[in-house]
């Protein structure tokens, strides 16, 4: 039965996903790889990382080869393609997360992944029209960008665990409603290995994530979503609506880094989350903020979306944005004036 399936999916996206971690735990304290308190950190105390590579053997071991499952399997071609990218970009942060590696290696493993997963994205109709293929342009940055957006958003416990958990979800029920059962299981048995993950993350962390976790679920929100909207183009502009949060806060935050001449692309504390936790607000309270945007705003407007028009529910994607950088905009300004209020309590 199709219900049995995707519980199993589930199940063991959890299972495999759970002794993952808590094997991660050993090998971290075991080699070392605490992440240490400092000016840059939002925590207090050494933390074990590499708690993704959970995430990353549920996503591998469960959901990618669910892709598989009739009667709506993806093309052998595609499952390996996707499973390739993944484990390199996983690797890539593994090998990171015990010792930091120049620049240019990461970004050329994460264009390297982007290139070969948009090419079997576009692949069924840019061989009908090779005017397709131009759209790798758009697809390859959109892709990198998506791993190291994610990337970026990791640095409190449990934020962007629970931000997967949320947008996972979302594809399941999108890709469910749409008939799609092999995009329905694997994207149930991703999230359940997030969840896995998160019984250890959530605050106080016992382990962090990691880049081996964090580059690799920026991937498959952007592959799974891809695949998505392959077969169900108008499903677009839902699944952007779902990464609403993360897309917004990233991407505003790299703007102003950008636009004020900063260097962009080194470690900062210049994301709304993390002036939140700056301005008092702790890890859980942070999280549940983003959260109440997700079943608030993202996840009713997502659902909207999939059920309008293509061109209404561009439209309502745009305004959800929008909604989304004013409510950025408001958060940063709230955090400025009680960071300028203690400032003045602390001199006074």
């Amino acid at each position: 039965m199709p219900e049995v399936q995707l519980i199993v999916s589930a199940v063991s996206g959890l299972v495999v996903s759970v002794a993952t971690v808590a094997a991660s735990i050993a090998y971290a304290r075991r080699r070392g790889l605490l992440d240490q308190p400092g000016q840059r950190r939002s925590h207090s105390q050494p933390t074990p990382r590499g708690g993704g590579a959970g995430i990353v053997a549920g996503t591998l071991i469960v959901g990618v080869p669910a892709l598989l499952l009739p009667p709506s399997a993806w093309p052998p071609t595609t499952v390996v393609v996707i499973a390739a990218a993944l484990l390199a970009i996983a690797a890539v942060g593994w090998r990171d997360d015990h010792a930091p590696l120049p620049v240019l290696p990461r970004v050329g493993v994460h264009a390297l992944a982007a290139l070969v997963v948009g090419v079997v994205l576009l692949w069924p109709a840019a061989n009908i029209d090779p005017r397709l293929w131009w759209w790798l342009a758009a697809i390859v940055p959109l892709f990198a960008g998506s791993i190291n957006a994610h990337n970026f958003m990791d640095g409190i416990d449990g934020l962007l665990g629970l931000q997967a958990l949320f947008v996972l979800i979302g594809y399941a029920l999108l890709a469910h409603a749409a008939g799609d059962f092999a995009m329905t299981a694997a994207s149930l048995g991703a999230a359940a290995a997030c969840l896995g993950f998160l019984i250890f993350n959530l605050p106080p962390a016992r382990i962090f994530m990691g880049d081996v976790g964090s580059g690799a679920l920026g991937l498959s929100i952007g592959a799974l979503g891809g695949l998505l909207v392959q077969r169900r183009p108008e499903l677009l502009w839902a699944c952007a609506i779902l990464s609403s949060a993360f897309l917004v806060d990233a991407g505003l935050t790299l703007c102003v880094r950008v636009l004020s001449g900063r260097r962009w692309y080194t470690a900062h504390r210049e994301h709304l989350y993390q002036w939140m936790v700056r301005a008092g607000s702790d890890h859980a309270r942070t999280d549940g903020v983003y959260m109440l945007w997700n079943l608030i705003v993202a996840a009713p407007a997502a659902w909207l979306a999939a059920t309008l028009p293509p061109a209404r529910a561009f439209a309502l994607c745009v305004v959800v944005f929008a909604l989304a950088g004013v409510v950025w905009i408001a958060g940063k300004l709230a955090c400025l004036r009680l960071a300028r209020r203690e400032l003045r309590h602390a001199n006074a």
